[in-house]
């Protein structure tokens, strides 16, 4: 019994070594742009139903929160929002600072590196698998606060409930099956390695 909780807690101290910055800074450094290439090619798988697409890109953006932990996850979807200043990485069809204040989704993307903050403070206390899922719900309302905020005005909808509609109750359920999928697979991860 001793030695199968000293096991498992090894385990589990290899990937939270990571979300504690305890990890040397090559894995750290490597999580980071990792998650960001993992975002960018997540934005380029979009369904356009509306105004804002349904892209797998909010699956590593919660990742890097739970598997990187608040300061690393924050730092890889910075860095995914400066590798969109010079690259077309965005969901959208451009690029660049012009892109960025003329998109509808941008709030979605300002609001990536908070969320992804959110997640990784509230799971490091929270790391049970309901924990993540519950620190995932947090992050994903930040995420879709920050969108909604800016794609009220950018879009020109007459009232907030419009934009709450359009911009966060459509992908309500699509956005749900990402948690649970991201809350499974990292404590799956936890349990493994």
């Amino acid at each position: 019994m001793a030695l199968s909780i000293t096991l498992h807690t090894h385990r589990t101290a290899a990937v939270d070594a990571i979300r504690a910055d305890r990890a040397s800074a090559a894995v750290q450094i490597a999580g980071v742009v990792l998650f960001a290439l993992l975002t960018a090619l997540g934005a380029q798988v979009r369904v356009y139903l509306w105004e804002v697409p349904i892209t797998l890109q909010t699956l590593f953006v919660y990742g890097s929160g739970l598997f990187l932990g608040s300061r690393n996850g924050m730092l890889s979807m910075l860095l995914y929002l400066t590798l969109g200043l010079v690259f077309p990485v965005y969901a959208g069809e451009g690029y660049g600072v012009a892109y960025l204040l003329a998109a509808a989704s941008t709030g979605y993307l300002i609001g990536m590196p908070l969320a992804a903050a959110v997640i990784g403070t509230l799971s490091k206390r929270w790391n049970t698998l309901s924990g993540s899922v519950l620190s995932l719900v947090a992050g994903s309302l930040t995420l879709f606060t920050a969108g909604v905020l800016w794609l009220h005005f950018a879009a020109g909808h007459a009232t907030w409930a419009e934009s709450i509609e359009i911009g966060w109750l459509r992908f309500v359920v699509f956005d749900a099956a990402k948690l649970i999928f991201v809350g499974l697979l990292y404590s799956g991860v936890r349990r493994l390695f």
